[in-house]
């Protein structure tokens, strides 16, 4: 039985990185443990002391693994440190393993690994949660070059639920709080903030390789969130790659958050006035917008609520377009849209696209790739663009027909209700 469970989790580690794999029991008629312990269950066991790790404190479990996410090559990550992260019944987690120079190098991006931690100690370190005393004997490299996608993560919901991202790879899109002078390098403490009220520090060691980089406007910065030595939360980039979809600064008072007026204000999605004329202009914080067979609303769960308590829910099933558009122009172009965006609680995706107009809502053109990949989990799109002058934008969601039903083409069309949030335009 034991070589049967070890035979699985060495085709799980190798197949999948370590992500969600491992059995909760083999079988628990037999009344044998789950040796492994994922990253989730070795944060939940501490409680701000050091606690020496094993099968006590870990529900008889001893062996923890996951994939290595730091990268020391941009010479911004602590040396001797590796952060690796996992996923556990959906939950990502991350931890730093205090390895020592010598045997930290042993690992690269990517590598899965595979460890024993009995004899260990989980401690907060500088301020960090790490295992430390790890014998470089008891851990395994399990396969390499595994792919590692970046958890897209406001800065307040960073913030406001740390544990969640210490040590896992995130990205954030943002900029710095004042825009950079002429020649303003990463080098040192930037504070980078998203419109949502709150930021983080940016933060890039004098020796980093692209510490004389100059700093962009704006970005979608990705890295480590981990705590610096005064005890303040930080963001740590690994290369200049992590460094994307640069371009001008937000708008002042943006992103649209959709919390403005109260969502009772818009609760039917095509209002009419008692003479029959459309009634689904509103004043939002940034303007006036049309939602036109969409609503404001604040359904917990259910509505795709990235910040605040409202967002916009688009109707389903339409053979016509469900619209968010503007009805004011930003004066100074644009170069970058970004949109957080989900389904409505557990209804189908569906597709929708973002268009701008220069002629004040005469015409609109399309940005962009349409998107049809909505899902439970929120997702932040991001649209490229070199836009000069006075434009507007608005999203269209497209009007394909009934869920379930097939198009001109033979295929099964999916529109179930949209959820969006947090609309930003940044200038040209």
């Amino acid at each position: 039985m034991k070589n049967r469970y070890l035979s699985f989790l060495a085709i799980c580690l190798s197949v999948l990185g370590f992500t969600s794999c491992v059995e909760d029991n083999p079988n628990p008629s037999e009344g044998i443990p789950n040796p492994v312990a994922s990253l989730y269950v070795v944060r939940d066991a501490f409680h701000e002391k050091d606690l020496a790790l094993g099968p006590g404190p870990l529900f008889d479990a001893y062996q923890v693994g996951g994939v290595v996410v730091s990268d020391p090559s941009g010479n911004n990550w602590p040396a001797g440190k590796v952060a690796i992260q996992d996923s556990w019944r959906g939950m990502r987690r991350g931890m730093i393993l205090d390895l020592g120079e010598s045997a930290a190098a042993n690992y690269s991006v990517g590598d899965s690994v595979f460890f024993d931690v009995r004899g260990s100690v989980l401690k907060r370190k500088d301020g960090v949660l790490q295992i430390t005393s790890l014998k470089p004997e008891s851990i395994r490299k399990v396969s390499s070059d595994l792919p590692i996608a970046p958890k897209a993560v406001g800065i307040a919901e960073l913030l406001a639920n740390f544990g969640k991202y210490e040590s896992t790879l995130v990205m954030v899109t943002g900029g710095p709080e004042v825009v950079p002078a002429s020649g303003e390098t990463y080098a040192g403490k930037k504070q980078i903030v998203d419109g949502s009220g709150k930021s983080i520090t940016l933060y890039t060691d004098a020796n980093a390789t692209f510490a004389g980089r100059k700093l962009p406007a704006s970005a979608s910065f990705v890295g480590i969130p981990t705590i610096a030595a005064d005890g303040t939360p930080e963001l740590r980039m690994r290369t200049i790659a992590d460094a994307l979809n640069a371009s001008g600064p937000i708008y002042a008072g943006w992103p649209e958050s959709f919390e403005i007026p109260n969502f009772e204000e818009k609760k039917s999605y095509n209002m009419k006035n008692t003479d029959g004329s459309s009634n689904n202009n509103r004043d939002l914080a940034t303007g006036n917008w049309t939602l036109y067979q969409s609503i404001l609303e604040q359904t917990a769960g259910r509505d795709v609520i990235v910040s605040g308590k409202q967002a916009v829910r688009f109707q389903q099933n339409l053979t016509e377009s469900a619209l968010l558009q503007m009805n004011f122009d930003l004066p100074n172009g644009a170069s970058k849209v970004t949109v957080w965006y989900a389904t409505y609680y557990t209804d189908k995706s569906s597709t929708w696209q973002l268009e701008y107009s220069q002629d004040q809502g005469a015409t609109w053109t399309k940005v962009g790739e349409a998107v049809s990949d909505a899902a439970r989990a929120h997702k932040m799109a991001t649209f490229l663009m070199d836009i000069s002058g006075p434009v507007r934008f608005r999203i269209n969601k497209l009007g394909l027909g009934a869920s379930g039903t097939k198009d001109k083409n033979g295929n099964i069309v999916e529109n179930g209700r949209l959820g969006i949030d947090d609309f930003a335009v940044y200038s040209n």
